[in-house]
């Protein structure tokens, strides 16, 4: 599914307009991104949870260097989403 088949989607069964259920997405989505920026958690009870988690730094190696040469991967933080059980068992057939 896109982002325009999901604004569709919301639209048709919220009975809002495109332009209304885009906002609406957007916002949604706005909020989670600033919530996790702060290193904040959302949790959406019975859908999932959305967090932040640190990555530490490593040695890997160069996929192009046919001598597979050692590269050093910096440190980062990295989004997490952890579906709840919910929709597990919603898409578990």
């Amino acid at each position: 599914m896109t982002k325009a088949e999901l604004i569709d989607s919301i639209a048709d069964k919220a009975g809002i307009s495109k332009k209304d259920a885009e906002a609406a997405l957007k916002a949604t989505l706005e909020s989670i991104e600033g919530a996790l920026k702060k290193g904040g958690d959302v949790q959406l009870t019975g859908f999932g949870k959305f967090s932040v988690a640190k990555r530490a730094a490593r040695e890997g190696v160069n996929p192009r260097d046919p001598g597979g040469a050692k590269i050093k991967i910096a440190a980062r933080t990295v989004p997490r989403f952890s579906p709840g059980a919910a929709l597990k068992s919603a898409v578990d057939r």
